[in-house]
């Protein structure tokens, strides 16, 4: 049950003919994208399902607070062959982490428990348990082993087993590194705070998360499939040998995705906690500070992790997501909290990147119909000069039209042009400083990738332009 971004995750695949199946439904007040916008995400998902093989894949899009697009492509199951369409649930896979984080900082909001207990007020006889925290358990920083690194479903793991006996394997042997000392995901750190809000709330996991989250925020149909597979209705999962055709994916026996990657849900559903996080309305804002900030080990590292969350930058902008996978499934959810965006990428295939890469496209796009697009067009523009050996003098300040000597145009033409048109051109970080706004872009073409960053005057005046290799 990986939660890492799916991304890091490449593979080749024959092509395959796919026919889009959509079904478009768009939130109550909310306005849809245009129909320009529309055309670029469906070409997206259109090429990610060719190129991949994925048999479908469910989005969601959600702007200004609200969704604007709910949009399924291809087959959600093979056999019989049957069109993808939103109402379907996929599992979530690891995406679930947040959901148990959140009940966590809902019970210590309620005084029943602190971040910083340490596990052994609630769960006994787990190593060191009166060392380690829960907040290291939700950003998993316990040193308590993973019980489930791989991206297939081990033999051991079709068979049904309880919380109880994973931590007898898993939570009861030696710790994998000190408490604080190493950031190293673990899907045993979820299961043992799923018995925390448990025992804490006197609830099951489920009853609790669907009184405080699921109904208040109107997700309908989320389903516990640690329990029970997918009905009829929903999409299938599927798994892939090399560049074989898709197979239908084992299912994990009961008990073992408790808490860590338990919950099935549709794209819109997972679109509707996605605007709670960014009006924060489960929550009070002291508690998505603490789940949305990146922890720190006790050397003073970084782990680019929250509480059940990823916490990192991109497209200029703060971003919280997470990637998930169980057998058949993978998914990616992406939310920019201040840009009130989010987007949601559901698969019906495990061991594939195409959600993260999705997701990541789709938010590209999104981003380049705000300012930091019109800021991508210029830069694009001005890049496209330059591989000519030509530059708009008027665009730039004394300074940086002084760093454009013939000698350097001659070098950007001979050293740019022959790379042809760009086949991306991305902004991903902005930052303020010295009165100038900073902002890095990748450029990316088919055989090489270069990075352009400049500096920006409060006039518009662009005061530094320079480009390198990546």
């Amino acid at each position: 049950m990986n939660g890492l971004p799916c991304g890091r995750i490449r593979r080749g695949f024959v092509f395959i003919c796919i026919c889009l199946n959509a079904a478009i439904l768009y939130a109550q007040n909310a306005t849809p994208i245009s129909a320009a916008l529309q055309e670029k995400v469906d070409a997206v998902v259109g090429q990610a399902l060719t190129s991949t093989g994925i048999p479908s894949a469910s989005i969601a899009i959600v702007q200004n607070g609200a969704i604007t697009y709910l949009h399924a492509y291809g087959e959600g199951r093979i056999d019989p062959l049957t069109p993808a369409t939103p109402s379907m649930r996929y599992s979530i896979g690891s995406i679930s982490k947040q959901f148990t984080a959140t009940a966590v900082l809902l019970l210590a909001e309620q005084g029943k428990l602190s971040l910083d207990d340490p596990v052994s007020r609630f769960v006994p006889n787990l190593t060191r348990g009166s060392e380690v925290t829960i907040r290291e358990l939700l950003s998993h920083t316990s040193g308590y082993q993973d019980y489930w690194p791989q991206d297939y479903v081990p033999p051991f793991m079709l068979q049904p087993v309880t919380a109880d006996k994973i931590l007898d394997l898993w939570a009861r042997k030696p710790l994998d590194f000190d408490p604080g000392r190493e950031w190293q995901y673990s899907n045993t750190n979820f299961v043992i705070a799923g018995l925390i809000v448990e025992k804490a709330s006197g609830e099951p996991l489920l009853q609790f998360l669907s009184e405080h989250i699921f109904v208040p925020l109107g997700m309908k149909s989320v389903m516990n499939i640690d329990q029970n597979r997918l009905t009829e209705t929903d999409a299938t999962g599927y798994l892939r040998y090399a560049l074989g055709p898709p197979r239908l994916a084992p299912k994990e026996g009961k008990g073992w995705l408790f808490a860590a990657g338990e919950l099935a849900m549709p794209a819109e559903d997972l679109a509707r906690w996605d605007i709670s996080m960014i009006d924060q309305t489960v929550l009070k804002p002291a508690s998505y500070a603490q789940m949305e900030t990146e922890v720190q080990l006790k050397n003073g590292l970084g782990t680019h992790y929250g509480l059940g969350v990823h916490v990192g930058q991109q497209f200029g902008q703060r971003q919280i997501d997470h990637g998930g996978e169980v057998s058949g499934f993978t998914a990616h959810n992406m939310v920019f909290p201040d840009a009130r965006m989010a987007v949601v990428v559901l698969v019906n295939e495990d061991s594939v990147g195409a959600s993260g890469d999705i997701a990541r496209d789709i938010a590209g796009l999104l981003f380049r119909e705000s300012d930091a697009g019109k800021q991508e067009n210029q830069s694009r523009e001005i890049f496209a000069a330059l591989q000519h050996g030509k530059i708009n003098r008027a665009l730039f300040t004394d300074n940086c039209n002084s760093y454009f000597t013939e000698q350097a145009l001659k070098d950007f033409a001979s050293s740019l042009g022959p790379l042809g048109s760009p086949l991306e051109f991305t902004q991903t970080y902005k930052q303020d400083r010295g009165g100038m706004t900073f902002r890095l872009f990748d450029v990316r073409f088919a055989q090489k990738t270069v990075e352009v960053w400049e500096r920006v005057m409060p006039d518009g005046k662009i005061e530094q332009y320079q480009v390198g290799a990546k």
